[in-house]
C-alpha cells in the first residue's frame, strides 16, 4: 500500500475526521500531522481544548510507532502545556527516540501556526502483534 493510501485510510476513521487532524507526513523515525481549528476545538474560554492537543501529540507519537509495520497501542504518554492552543491550526510533529521489542518511546512537540511551542510529549507505545 502507498504512502498515501495509507494516510487517507487513517484520515477517514472516525477520530481523525471528527477532530479535522491531516497527516502532513510519516516515517519509522517521524511524524508530522496538522490539525485545523474550527468551532468545536474550544475549550469555555476560547482556548483550543487541551483533548485535541493531546490527541494532536498521541497520534502523531503513535504514527511513528506504527510505521514500522506493527500495530502498535498507547501504553502511556504525557504532556506539558506551555502556551494556550489559539491560530486557525497547529502541528504535532513526533520522533521516536528508542524502539525495542515489544515497545517505542517517541517524543513530540506541538507548535501553533506561528511555529511556537505550545505543548511537549513523550509516549511510549505498545506493539500488539
Amino acid at each position: 500500500m502507498e504512502k498515501e493510501e495509507i494516510f487517507r485510510k487513517i484520515e477517514s476513521t472516525g477520530f481523525f475526521e471528527h477532530n479535522a487532524y491531516h497527516i502532513l507526513d510519516a516515517s519509522e523515525e517521524e511524524a508530522t500531522i496538522r490539525v485545523e481549528i474550527n468551532e468545536h476545538a474550544f475549550n469555555p474560554y476560547g482556548m483550543v481544548h487541551g483533548g485535541i492537543i493531546f490527541g494532536l501529540g498521541d497520534n502523531a507519537m503513535g504514527l511513528v510507532a506504527s510505521a514500522s509495520g506493527r500495530n502498535a497501542v498507547t501504553l502511556n504518554a504525557t504532556i506539558n502545556f506551555l502556551k494556550p492552543g489559539k491560530g486557525s491550526y497547529l502541528i504535532g510533529k513526533a520522533k521516536k527516540i528508542k524502539r525495542g521489542k515489544t515497545t517505542c518511546y517517541v517524543q513530540a512537540n506541538i507548535y501553533n501556526e506561528n511555529e511556537e511551542l505550545i505543548a511537549t510529549m513523550d509516549g511510549n507505545y505498545y506493539y500488539i502483534n
